[in-house]
């Protein structure tokens, strides 16, 4: 298990009873570097949607845990962060993608496929190995391992 994993498991293990005493859902934690800096990123969720108050607070709670913890980022330090996931939320796990189906996706693959590496359709299906898309002219099926990105589709 990488670093990086390390610290997100213990993370998500850390933060999950801040959250379910709130009432709201660990849509997911990353632990990047960005330029100069390591960011510990917790996204979370809950119906409704999260404002900022609720950010702050999870944010207040879960700093005096982390710093109690130092062992998470080890030398390389890090600055935590509690967002929203957003409306384009990426989807990443089993989890979003069973609240997706039904939705407009917009999906990025690593190679063309039939001449393109964008699409958007809506999500049918999945399973460990695929995504089913419905486009206006059929279904097209993707290759997990073909998929570089998935997020909810931005429909203004």
């Amino acid at each position: 298990m990488s670093k990086h994993t390390d610290y997100e498991k213990r993370t998500e293990t850390m933060i999950t009873p801040i959250l379910d005493e709130m009432g709201f859902e660990l849509y997911d934690v990353e632990y990047v570097k960005e330029g100069e800096d390591y960011y510990l990123r917790a996204y979370i969720d809950k119906e409704g949607g999260i404002t900022i108050d609720d950010c702050v607070e999870v944010s207040r709670k879960m700093n005096e845990l982390l710093d109690a913890d130092p062992s998470i980022g080890g030398d390389d330090g890090y600055i935590f962060e509690v967002s929203s996931p957003g409306l384009g939320r990426v989807l990443k796990k089993d989890k979003h993608f069973e609240k997706a189906l039904g939705s407009d996706v917009d999906i990025k693959t690593y190679k063309p496929i039939n001449g393109a590496k964008e699409f958007t359709g809506c999500l049918k299906a999945f399973d460990k190995d695929t995504f089913t898309i419905e486009f206006e002219d059929g279904v097209e099926i993707f290759n997990r391992s073909d998929v570089a990105q998935i997020r909810l589709s931005l429909d203004f």
